[in-house]
């Protein structure tokens, strides 16, 4: 729930953007981008939300997707994604906005990646895990005005029979365009990115209007 001290937060966030007098392409959000955003535009207003506040930082150029917390070595809390790869940082970035406190002290969240390759049972447990961030990280493409392709992660095999998981990516995505129902700091990197990229209608986030999350709209 997006309390009123976090909206302060958010509006003075804002107005720093406006400070800095930022320039970005204004798309339709529902169409996504012939050309992808830049990643380092992206970085920029991620921490221009969260890296004091939160003391995080986004880094892009990694082999393999991680997020590391302070250190004795690191100041700050390291969220790294593949490259430069735009859907990489999303999806990270989903994943930070839904750990709790506890997973927020743990590399990677405290979660034990199994690779490509997982045999039906072990599919079911990875999609079970990832209904939340690829829900989370649909919306966050929808508020930059970027195309969104589901996952499975998982070339080496099928995917399991009979699975939901592409249903049950949508139905989370309509469940958080209910009001006050996105976890706090994803409700505000979707304002943050709603706002810098045109996807607002008089003071509402159009990201978290319940017809973009269609079935027939995933890739």
């Amino acid at each position: 729930m997006i309390t009123g001290s976090v909206l302060t937060l958010l509006s003075a966030v804002l107005m720093v953007w406006s400070g800095r007098n930022m320039l970005v392409p204004m798309m339709a959000p529902d169409q996504g981008s012939k050309t992808e955003l830049d990643v380092e535009t992206l970085a920029d207003i991620f921490h221009q939300a969260f890296l004091l506040p939160f003391n995080t930082e986004l880094i892009g150029g990694a082999d393999e997707p991680i997020y590391r917390p302070a250190n004795s070595q690191n100041e700050r809390h390291r969220l790294c994604y593949r490259q430069d790869y735009l859907s990489s940082a999303l999806h990270e970035i989903a994943h930070w906005c839904i750990a709790g406190p506890a997973r927020l002290l743990r590399e990677d969240f405290g979660y034990w990646y199994n690779p490509d390759g997982r045999n039906p049972e072990q599919q079911h447990i990875f999609e079970e895990a990832e209904v939340k961030p690829q829900a989370l990280e649909w919306i966050f493409s929808v508020a930059c005005g970027q195309l969104f392709s589901i996952s499975v992660d998982n070339l080496e095999r099928a995917a399991v029979d009979g699975s939901s998981f592409r249903q049950d990516v949508v139905n989370q995505a309509i469940t958080w365009c209910g009001k006050d129902a996105l976890p706090t700091r994803a409700g505000l990197f979707v304002s943050a990115l709603s706002q810098c990229f045109g996807a607002s209608k008089a003071g509402q986030t159009d990201a978290l209007n319940p017809v973009h999350y269609q079935l027939s709209k995933l890739a």
